[in-house]
């Protein structure tokens, strides 16, 4: 028997009822739902994993060049996968534009992904096996990509995610592993020449030649190493009056007149990997960014200023790290072609045996100067993208206890980067002045050979 109540609503206003709340049912879904990708779509989850690789290759102490190859494959890693979240289809991939690159995995159209988690998990797996602190960076990955579950990420997209980001690593790693490095670990190392004017190890710790091999490695752009080879080095010369003592004058003369401002520019830009310290029996190192990481700082800075989203900050690092990259093969041709003597080691010999300069002289022939040729080709490709006039505040030496520089634009940064080793007392002025040029001709050349836009327009 059903009893009646007074009042008690018919079944067909309850069903209206229920209708009417159906809106608000799937509405609050709908709010969860972009809850998670607003959170999830953050770019700064990519701009942390690149400074995590970055840490632990200044921990590992990885030379300039190691490390500019260490920048490329993750960051093309990262931009591969995010480019997958484009709507518009305005990004293209770099598969079959850099050599050896061949057609990348693609997403599964009848899955649901968040391509960020997929960018960020594939720069911690190409990082982690291309960095000697495997473990480090496996717990980082295992911290942030927890983050993106606390967002609320559904588990379906989360394991999609992670899937697809592995097999963009794999491919990645399966492209690195064809570059010659590996080979380059087993040939023949650099033998001191004790022919004057030849480079030699410096004090304190007369470290030997790094990387003397690098001319072997693959290009990603360029055609050969010695496609941009610099004009040749003033002719050797102890003479005095002779154009090479002028040169090494010119940079006792600049460091022994030495102003504030000289020596706050020369030590801002050191990023000296590894620098030996000696405090009489007692021999110690401190780390520091290397040339190259601190222009992928400043491209992480430049997105974070201009707050592009997570696809466009993938594109900056991979866009600014493949001209990094083939900017240091160039100029490492050159350094082991004209294996140029160091200012420290001329004027110890033939001027003044008691001089040393501001900044430690690095472990490796003088010209041209790496920072002038990576700095200025870094410059370019910055420029190139987000235009000329782009003021910033730079910061990445805060860290390492030196304060924030300011610049008007990339070209301001860099070229104080190529000076700052003219007053470090570390290179000659045709070593920069060169540099700077090669720098220039070939970054030119590599954002005229490849894009990331099908219509080539930048900062839009």
């Amino acid at each position: 028997m059903i009893t009646k109540y007074k009042n008690q609503p018919s079944f067909s206003k309850v069903l209206l009822f229920l209708i009417a709340l159906l809106p608000v049912f799937f509405g609050s879904c709908n709010l969860n739902d972009k809850s998670w990708k607003k959170a999830s779509e953050n770019p700064e989850y990519i701009r942390r994993s690149i400074k995590e690789i970055t840490d632990v290759m200044v921990h590992d102490i990885y030379s300039p060049p190691v490390a500019s190859r260490t920048y490329a494959y993750i960051s093309v890693a990262a931009y591969e996968a995010a480019i997958n979240g484009d709507k518009k289809d305005k990004f293209l991939s770099l598969a079959n534009q850099l050599n050896g690159l061949k057609e990348l995995p693609k997403p599964d159209k009848n899955k649901k992904y968040c391509f960020n988690l997929a960018a960020v998990h594939a720069v911690l797996m190409v990082g982690q096996k291309l960095i000697t602190s495997e473990a480090t960076v496996s717990k980082f990955d295992e911290n942030i990509t927890q983050e993106f579950k606390e967002n609320g990420i559904p588990d379906e997209v989360y394991a999609n995610s992670i899937a697809f980001g592995q097999e963009i690593a794999d491919a990645i790693l399966a492209w690195a592993k064809k570059d010659k490095y590996i080979e380059t670990r087993s040939m023949s190392q650099y033998n001191v020449s004790v022919a004057e004017g030849a480079w030699q190890p410096t004090p304190p710790a007369y470290m030997k030649a790094i990387e003397p091999n690098w001319d072997k490695m693959r290009l990603m752009l360029i055609d050969s190493a010695s496609q941009f080879k610099p004009v040749p080095p003033p002719t050797f010369s102890k003479e005095p009056g002779s154009e090479f003592y002028k040169c090494a004058m010119t940079v006792k003369n600049a460091l022994d007149s030495s102003v504030k401002k000289r020596t706050d520019v020369a030590k801002f830009w050191d990023c000296n990997p590894f620098k030996v310290t000696t405090q009489g029996h007692i021999m110690y190192a401190s780390k520091k960014i290397s040339p190259g990481g601190h222009w992928m700082n400043i491209a992480g800075l430049t997105t974070k200023k201009t707050k592009v989203d997570y696809v466009q900050t993938a594109e900056t690092y991979a866009y600014i790290s493949v001209v990094l990259y083939d900017s240091f093969i160039s100029c490492w041709d050159e350094k082991y072609r004209s294996n140029t003597i160091r200012p420290e080691t001329y004027i110890n010999q033939y001027i003044d045996e008691k001089w040393m300069p501001l900044l430690q002289t690095p472990p490796f022939p003088e010209y041209t100067s790496g920072h002038s040729v990576a700095s200025t080709a870094a410059a370019v490709a910055l420029t190139k993208m987000y235009g000329d006039h782009f003021a910033f505040a730079d910061s990445t030496e805060v860290e390492f206890g030196l304060p924030v520089r300011h610049f008007k634009s990339f070209f301001d940064a860099s070229s104080e980067a190529a000076i700052s080793r003219f007053y470090g007392g570390i290179h000659y002025m045709p070593a920069i002045t060169n540099g700077v040029e090669q720098g220039r001709l070939l970054a030119n050349f590599c954002v005229d050979k490849f894009s990331t836009r099908r219509n080539k327009s930048y900062g839009k």
